[in-house]
Parts: structure tokens; C-alpha cells; sequence
């Protein structure tokens, strides 16, 4: 992910270019991806309903996430020194999610979200320390395409990442500097026809354009999202989320700095998550804390994720 680092001033250190720069990927990339699944970008965004098919109906969704890392690690794994590093990047978005059911158990969803985002790194070197607070980059699911079975679901996506929020081509900013567009598949296998227990997955290959104003452009990422979960109560599930994202092609640009070429992000993570359903609010409410591991070229640190759906009462004729 140090490849969205390259817009840091060019004249700063080897280890001030990696620490703000892979900071500035964490915070942008927090754009959204939360409960009716409005995208997959974010790490840790998705966990056990990922590949879940959502009902027909209109959703408000509210989503808080935080994110904390104290360390950072190179192109082969190994902690980059910075002392006193800390980062902690905090996001809370609101969206929409439109889903239309068809014959057949064919349903089709149209979602929309803005994000609003906070950003703090600190470390004994002031050179390498931010703070930054403003609307990120907006998200746009023009498509998603599910079909529904008592024992499975199939959900395939085209997602894009519309670069609204602030950005300045050699000092970053809040948003990304650049349009993603992300193409997504997978799915859930359900226990059996109360699919209370389930497994399911979403996988995502996104490509990013050049940057505004600064001739860059990140590599291509593969992302897994999912997780598996069994119901313990009436409307509670409790399971274990996870993740796994590659980067598949280099950085591209005249204006990567030398000490950032050749970087390959990567990481997994994995942690516990609980899902609450309450049919009298029709809300559904889901935290989840995971732990990163296996980083390559990128900050390791904990993504704590609180997502919070209400579906609108449908009117019946």
C-alpha cells in the first residue's frame, strides 16, 4: 500500500517517505465499505456476512471505524525503525443501499456513501507527523447482481471510488488523488434453512487511475473478505471474521520516489466478530476486531469496524 505514499514531498527521508506515506493509504483507503457491504476497499470492512445476499428493501447505514498501528513494516516484512510512531486513522460514513428483488430470487442493489475521516501520526520525528480531518472520497456502487437459495447466495459487484475528497499531489491529503474501480464476486453457504449458520466470502480485484496532478498510479490489488459464524440466540451470531489482500502489479509513475519503488503491499488479518439483528427496530448491528498479520510494505496495526443498518419498513398492498 506504500505505493499511495509517493505524493510526500520527494526531499524527505527513507524512513519519513515510508511512514507518511503508508499512513496517508491507510486513511484514504478508510473511504467505505460497511454493513450492506457498500464495497470491499477497506481492510477488515466485510466480515461474516460479506458474500451475504442483503434483503429487497431501502437501507440507511452508519459506520464508525478505527484504525491503530505502531508499527511499520518493508518490502520483505521487516520493522521499518521509526520511533515513537503512532497512528491512528478514524472514519465514520453514512450511506444508502437500494436492493430490488426480480423473479426467480434474482436481486439487484444500488448503494452510495460519504465518509468523514480523521487522521493522526505521530513520532519523535516532527517532519513525519499529520493531522487531518475531512470528507474522503466518495463511493458509488452503480450495480450489484445477487441471487438467493435457501442454502446459498451468489453476489456479483462493480464498485468505484470517485476521488471528491481533498488531495494534494506532493503532500496527499484525505482523499486518494485518484478513481478506483473495483470488480467484486463471491458468496455464503448456509448450515441449513434458518441460515443462521453460514460461511461466505467476497473476493475483489480493483484497478486505480493516475493521480491527480502528479504522474503516479498505484499497482492492482486482489482482496478476501469473509468470515464464518453460527447463531447463539435469538438474532445473535458470533464467529470470526478475516481478510487477505496482494498487490498484483507494480507502481507506476515518473514521480515515485527511488526509496519507494519496488514496493508489494500485503497483509492478512483475522479476529472476532458479533452480529446482533433486532426485528422490532429492523436494525442489524455488527462489531468486529482484527488483528493484521503476514504485512508486507505497509503499516501493522487493528481494525475495530461498528456497523449499524436500518432497513425501512416496506409498505404492503
Amino acid at each position: 500500500m506504500l505505493a499511495d505514499s509517493v505524493s510526500i514531498v520527494h526531499l524527505l527521508s527513507r524512513a519519513r517517505v515510508i511512514a507518511v506515506g503508508a499512513v496517508i493509504v491507510v486513511f484514504a483507503n478508510a473511504t467505505l465499505a460497511h454493513a450492506q457491504q457498500l464495497g470491499y476497499k477497506l481492510l477488515g470492512g466485510a466480515g461474516i456476512d460479506a458474500g451475504v445476499q442483503p434483503p429487497a428493501g431501502l437501507a440507511i447505514i452508519d459506520r464508525v471505524l478505527h484504525y491503530r498501528s505502531t508499527e511499520l513494516r518493508g518490502r520483505d516484512g521487516e520493522v521499518v525503525p521509526i520511533d515513537g510512531l503512532d497512528i491512528k486513522a478514524t472514519g465514520m460514513a453514512l450511506g444508502a443501499s437500494f436492493t430490488t428483488q426480480l423473479q426467480h430470487e434474482t436481486f439487484l442493489t444500488f448503494s452510495l456513501a460519504f465518509p468523514l475521516a480523521r487522521l493522526r501520526v505521530n513520532s519523535d520525528q516532527p517532519t513525519a507527523s499529520i493531522n487531518g480531518f475531512g470528507f474522503a472520497d466518495m463511493f458509488v456502487q452503480p450495480l450489484r447482481v445477487g441471487w438467493r437459495h435457501p442454502l446459498f447466495d451468489v453476489a456479483t459487484a462493480y464498485n468505484v471510488y470517485v476521488p471528491t475528497g481533498k488531495f494534494e499531489p506532493r503532500r496527499g491529503g484525505v482523499g486518494a488523488g485518484h478513481w478506483t474501480h473495483q470488480f467484486s464476486l463471491g458468496g455464503a453457504l448456509f448450515l441449513d434453512t434458518t441460515r443462521t449458520g453460514r460461511l461466505s466470502a467476497m473476493a475483489s480485484y480493483e484497478t486505480n487511475t493516475r493521480k491527480r496532478g502528479i504522474d503516479i498510479r498505484r499497482g492492482d490489488l486482489i482482496q478476501i473478505q469473509g468470515g464464518a459464524g453460527v447463531g447463539v440466540a435469538k438474532g445473535l451470531t458470533v464467529g470470526v471474521a478475516s481478510f487477505a489482500m496482494w498487490q498484483v502489479t507494480a507502481n507506476r509513475g515518473a514521480d515515485i520516489p527511488a526509496t519507494l519503488r519496488g514496493q508489494w503491499s500485503r497483509a492478512f488479518g483475522v479476529g472476532p466478530e458479533v452480529i446482533a439483528v433486532i426485528p422490532s427496530w429492523s436494525t442489524k448491528i455488527e462489531l468486529r476486531i482484527e488483528r493484521e498479520l503476514g504485512v508486507k510494505s505497509r503499516p501493522k496495526g487493528q481494525v475495530i469496524a461498528f456497523n449499524a443498518s436500518y432497513l425501512m419498513p416496506r409498505k404492503h398492498r
